[in-house]
């Protein structure tokens, strides 16, 4: 009997489970009748749906603002409404996934300019003056066998 009770007590003094935090709804965005493109920068994958409205831009299902914190960040995002003289004309819902938030911002920058030129066939000529268009093709080199890192050899020692 003496186990039985003590197996009673340990169950009662166990801690109860915590319920799971449940995040709110995130309002679903109609991406119907949407420009789509997709940029890249680095590892960084952006998916970009750009429709007509008042500049709002949801990265991730998070304000720009608060997914991309730093003002550096923010400005990269915004340069291609910058110089086609489209801020707030539009509205972006953006899906950005691998690298850091550097690549990620490139990313969204190039996804951008490339639904923008969709959307305004006209708008090509600034874009791609002003370099939006190209696919910045630089990624980091791989490590090589024999070496430290991607060009870091060992030290040299001649005696």
């Amino acid at each position: 009997m003496t186990e039985a009770k003590k197996t009673t007590t340990a169950k009662k003094a166990a801690p109860a489970k915590k319920a799971a935090v449940k995040k709110a709804p995130v309002a679903s965005v109609k991406l119907t009748g949407a420009t789509y493109a997709t940029g890249k920068r680095k590892d960084s994958v952006a998916r970009v749906y750009l429709m007509p409205g008042k500049g709002n831009i949801i990265v991730n299902d998070t304000p720009m603002t608060e997914y991309f914190r730093r003002p550096v960040l923010q400005m990269i995002i915004a340069q291609p409404f910058g110089v086609t003289k489209r801020e707030g004309a539009y509205d972006v819902h953006v899906m950005v996934m691998g690298g850091g938030l550097s690549g990620q911002a490139g990313a969204v920058k190039h996804g951008i300019s490339k639904a923008l030129e969709k959307a305004e066939p006209e708008l090509r000529a600034a874009l791609k003056a002003a370099g939006f268009l190209t696919r910045d093709s630089r990624v980091v080199e791989r490590k090589h066998y024999g070496f430290r890192k991607a060009r870091r050899s060992t030290q040299f020692s001649k005696r």
